[in-house]
C-alpha cells in the first residue's frame, strides 16, 4: 500500500483530505506540526510527503530541508501564499511540486497519482551503458554523472533533466518534450520550474554559469547540450 505522510496543522483542511486519501487507497500518517512531521518522515519512510508551509514548531521550509538531507521522497508542498518567489523557493529547497489553497481533494489526488507514476517510471531498470561525452561521463544504471571524473551532486529532477539533455547531445530538446519526460504530461505546476532547474544545473556543471558552455538555450524552443564548443545564455 502506498504510504503518505501528511503534515498539516489545520484540522478543517486535514480531516477531509485524510478521509479522501484513505478512500483512494492510501495509507496516511497525519502530523500536526513540522517537527513531528519530520520525525515521522524519517521513521515511516513514506512514498510521498504532503507538506503544508505554515506549521508550528518547524515551518515547511525547514521540514523540507530536513527531509532532503537524507531522502529523495517526492514532496508536494501545500501553500496559501500566492507570491511566485515563495513557490520557487519551495522547489529550491527540494520540493517536487506545489498546490495552492484552496484546492479540491480530487485535484490533490490527481496530482499525487501523477507524481507517483512519474517516480515509478523513473526508477525502472535502465541501460548499464556508460556514456562519455568530452569531460562528462554518465551511468544511467547507477544514476551518476561525472565531470572530470568528479561526481556531480544532483537532485532527483536535476539528474532526470541533465541526463535527458546528454542522451540527446547536440539536439534541441523542446520544453514540451522536457516536461513530458521529466515531469509528466499531466504535471500542473509552474512552467518556470524548468528554467529554475536549468539554472541550478548550470551552477553545478558550468565553469562560469553566467556564460554557459554546455547547456545552451534555444530561445522560444528549448535547450541543447553540447560538449563545450560555444556559449549561450
Amino acid at each position: 500500500m502506498t504510504t503518505i505522510v501528511f503534515i498539516e496543522d489545520d484540522e478543517r483542511i486535514a480531516s477531509p483530505v485524510v478521509r479522501s486519501l484513505k478512500g483512494a487507497g492510501f495509507q496516511v500518517y497525519w502530523l500536526q506540526d513540522g517537527l513531528s512531521g519530520l520525525e515521522a518522515t524519517q521513521n515511516v519512510k513514506p512514498d510521498l510527503v504532503l507538506l503544508d508551509l505554515m506549521l508550528p514548531k518547524m515551518d515547511g521550509w525547514e521540514v523540507c530541508k530536513g527531509i532532503r538531507k537524507s531522502s529523495i521522497v517526492p514532496i508536494l508542498m501545500v501553500t496559501a501564499l500566492s507570491e511566485e518567489v515563495d513557490r520557487i523557493l519551495g522547489l529550491e529547497l527540494g520540493a517536487d511540486d506545489y498546490i495552492t489553497k484552496p484546492f479540491s481533494t480530487r485535484e490533490l489526488i490527481a496530482r499525487i497519482k501523477a507524481m507517483l507514476r512519474r517516480v515509478d517510471f523513473d526508477t525502472q531498470p535502465l541501460n548499464n551503458e556508460l556514456l562519455e561525452l568530452g569531460v562528462f561521463k554518465m551511468s544511467l544504471s547507477q544514476r551518476k554523472i561525472y565531470k572530470h571524473d568528479q561526481e556531480l551532486i544532483l537532485r532527483y529532477k536535476e539528474f532526470e533533466l541533465l541526463s535527458l539533455l546528454i542522451v540527446n547531445v547536440g539536439q534541441v530538446v523542446t520544453r514540451a518534450e522536457i516536461f513530458d519526460k521529466v515531469w509528466g504530461t499531466d504535471w500542473l505546476g509552474d512552467m518556470r520550474t524548468l528554467d529554475v532547474h536549468i539554472r541550478w544545473i548550470r551552477e553545478k556543471i558550468e565553469d562560469d554559469p553566467k556564460y554557459p558552455q554546455y547547456i545552451q538555450t534555444v530561445r522560444g524552443v528549448g535547450y541543447r547540450f553540447v560538449t563545450g564548443t560555444g556559449t549561450a545564455t
